[in-house]
């Protein structure tokens, strides 16, 4: 998207969340408050971005090291904030859309709906809207007789009346430039907090006969921030709902939607079966035609070929596994690579750390492994081979294709 240009406001501590982490930082699922605000200005086809850091500003940049930042030394507001990115953007010539860092459903539909009506009126400037059921904690969109846009007021600085309004802003505006770096060098403190509003900036261009418009966002959720572990969980909760009515309107079954976990960056082919009480994380991917579960967790980076099945009390991670193979009971899986048709029996694990390392396990098309046995990696299972149950096979020690080891260690069937 070309001549615009976007600052995310990530300076803040969030001292409600009561915690050393800076609120932006704070997760929902796998992913950073702030990376949401990203992914959608990013999927909106902002390419230039600079952040606004404060708090713990090098955690933050570490997080995102490919983004411009700008430090906000002392925490004076959302007002002061700008101000300070306001620095790089002397020679820029364009729209400005300023965002908050802490609104997750925040999308890339929305940014460009806001940007696009913001260029079709020709305001100074436009902010996003929401209408919600509980609008505390909020700045409130006060409008007059007419419907336009006067000013937003703050939580603290409202009237019982005024805290009745149910329209309040979200956290996202796209501004001419030129009308909004004139009204920064005129903002004024609020005495009540400290601070310098951004938000007074709609009523300094009002008052000037600027026009300020809205773009009111059908979805309320987009509207949801972060300001405490509460509203953390709360957005978690929504998070994953969205996933999952996603996944299953996409043709997966999920048993149980309120005992299951699926990471927002999962991938799962349809046909497939969620049981209850399953947690899948990030950066997985489960073919068509899988079951997964009861009580089963797929960590990171761990891939699943069509028709595999994984059942109670399995813990899987980085390992792929291919097609029709059956991982049904009491096993862990960690850095193995499983081929097809092959049987896992309960109670297998491998041992992929050493205490400095993690090593790899290979386990070749149409093994059979019996109960109990352990695996220790670094090795290989060739194609077609038995492991007894309860055997242990040691570091190195292959297995050769097509031949059965037994004991601890185990040794070739057969040989003393």
């Amino acid at each position: 998207m070309k001549n615009i240009v976007a600052i995310i406001l990530a300076a803040g501590r969030g001292t409600r969340m009561k915690s050393e982490l800076p609120k932006v930082l704070h997760r929902v699922n796998s992913k950073p408050l702030l990376g949401f605000v990203i992914d959608a200005l990013e999927g909106a086809g902002i390419k230039k971005k600079i952040l606004v850091v404060g708090y713990r500003g090098k955690d933050v940049r570490k997080q995102f090291p490919g983004i411009a930042a700008v430090a906000q030394t002392k925490l004076l507001g959302s007002g002061d904030a700008v101000k300070k990115a306001s620095a790089l953007l002397s020679k820029f010539k364009g729209n400005i859309l300023i965002i908050y860092g802490d609104i997750p459903f925040i999308d890339k539909d929305a940014i460009k709906k806001l940007i696009k009506e913001h260029k079709k009126n020709k305001s100074s400037c436009t902010l996003l809207a929401a209408t919600v059921k509980k609008s505390s904690g909020y700045g409130r969109i006060f409008r007059n007789e007419t419907s336009d846009v006067v000013k937003i007021i703050e939580e603290k600085d409202a009237s019982f009346h005024e805290k009745a309004i149910d329209e309040i802003n979200v956290g996202c505006y796209c501004f001419n430039k030129k009308d909004l770096f004139d009204c920064l060098d005129r903002l004024k403190i609020n005495a009540k907090k400290g601070e310098y509003y951004l938000t007074d900036i709609v009523e300094m261009l009002t008052k000037k006969g600027k026009k300020v418009t809205s773009v009111v966002c059908e979805d309320p959720t987009v509207a949801l921030g972060v300001n405490s572990r509460l509203d953390l969980a709360e957005v978690g909760n929504i998070m994953k709902e969205k996933v999952l009515e996603k996944l299953m309107s996409k043709g997966v079954t999920i048993v149980d939607p309120n005992s299951t976990f699926i990471d927002t960056s999962a991938d799962i082919g349809k046909d497939t079966i969620i049981y209850p009480h399953t947690v899948i994380e990030k950066d997985v991917s489960i073919g068509k035609k899988c079951k997964i579960g009861p009580f089963a967790r797929i960590r990171v980076h761990t891939k699943l070929d069509n028709n595999v099945e994984i059942g109670n009390f399995v813990e899987l991670v980085r390992t792929k596994v291919l097609s029709g193979t059956k991982i049904k009971h009491l096993t862990y899986l960690g850095d193995t690579e499983v081929g097809k048709n092959v049987n896992i029996g309960a109670g297998t694990i491998t041992a992929n750390y050493d205490g400095k390392k993690k090593h790899k396990t290979v386990i070749g098309d149409g093994v059979f492994i019996g109960v109990g046995a352990i695996l220790i990696s670094p090795v290989k299972v060739g194609r077609g081979a038995v492991v007894g149950a309860g055997s242990v096979v040691t570091k190195r020690k292959n297995v050769p294709p097509h031949k059965t080891v037994v004991g601890v260690p185990a040794k070739l069937l057969g040989r003393k």
